[in-house]
């Protein structure tokens, strides 16, 4: 493949089927746009169905929308059903949709807002549809993180909702670490299975509708520097289009811009904080996510484990 990887690069995906969250706008509509546009069958899961209409009209190929609201676990779990009855397969799960540097807020679930759209959610979505991917050969989930998972990021196993005290900052930090966490063991518990890969990539600055709630303080300074130090959304997709597509991706990799600081520039496999390759943090995570939101994965605990089939259960 060239260094200088674009849509160009992408194979031929006919046949195959996507789900995209967060497909409405910014770097979800250009990875749905881009698969769409090379012959995958796209589903647009998104909050607002109106405007998943809207930007499906916009699209080529054949896009449909699927009404998904990741701060609801009752939403995602509907949306998940609803997938499941129109589907006989599932190539790609995008898991795009996110928030960022919030106020304080909650869920429906009564989670804090970073941590349970950007981490729960998709956990919870993942899992119940996974069943639809394992017996697909080269099958993907693809979960968007962040360079802001390096930033006062930690899994505060102790505070997860923030109850005590909250930062918008942290807060994010702790969703796109335990974005890849997620990736990571997801990745070890599909070794055994042969077909599906787990994979991570990040966007590097793009302008997008994802920074709207910058601190007051910084939002000043970014809209001065934005020309210079960020990507139009088409760009900052490609991570994750090649994390989706390029047939050299290994599961467990992780795909950023290749400029300086991993800001700008095309796609390449990066690596994340030494924090976030933390087996034990991993699996501790993956337990608690489990616990939160009643979902359950059709696959083995870990590779030592015999696999065993089924579906996603709600416990």
């Amino acid at each position: 493949m060239s260094e200088k990887w674009t849509t160009a690069n992408i194979p031929d995906q006919r046949g195959r089927v996507a789900v995209v969250t967060g497909a409405n706008t910014g770097l979800g509509y250009e990875t749905a746009k881009a698969l769409a546009e090379r012959g995958a069958s796209v589903v647009l899961a998104v909050r607002n169905v109106k405007k998943g209409e809207q930007a499906a009209a916009r699209m080529t190929g054949d896009v449909t929308v699927q009404a998904l609201d990741l701060t609801s676990l009752d939403s995602v779990r509907t949306a998940a059903a609803a997938l499941r009855s129109r589907l006989d397969r599932l190539d790609l799960l995008i898991n795009n949709a996110g928030v960022m540097y919030t106020p304080k807020q909650t869920t429906r679930d009564g989670f804090e807002l970073q941590f349970g759209t950007n981490h729960l959610g998709h956990f919870a979505l993942t899992g119940l549809l996974l069943d639809l991917m394992l017996p697909v050969p080269g099958s993907r989930v693809v979960t968007v993180s962040s360079t802001g998972h390096r930033i006062r990021a930690a899994i505060h196993f102790d505070d997860l909702q923030w109850e005590r005290s909250y930062s918008r900052v942290g807060a994010y930090g702790q969703s796109k670490l335990a974005n890849l966490m997620f990736t990571y063991e997801l990745q070890r518990r599909l070794a055994t299975h042969g077909t599906t890969v787990a994979v991570a990539a990040h966007p590097g600055m793009s302008s997008t509708e994802l920074a709207r709630n910058t601190p007051a303080a910084l939002r000043l300074p970014l809209t001065w520097l934005a020309p210079l130090i960020t990507q139009k959304p088409a760009m900052g997709a490609l991570p994750t289009l090649r994390a989706a597509t390029d047939p050299a991706v290994l599961g467990g990799q992780y795909y950023g811009p290749g400029g300086r600081n991993e800001v700008m520039g095309h796609p390449r496999l990066v690596t994340s904080s030494p924090e976030s390759y933390e087996a034990a943090v991993q699996q501790r995570l993956w337990d608690v996510s489990e616990d939160l939101t009643r979902v359950q994965f059709p696959i083995a605990e870990s590779k030592q484990s015999p696999f065993h089939s089924g579906s996603a259960t709600t416990l």
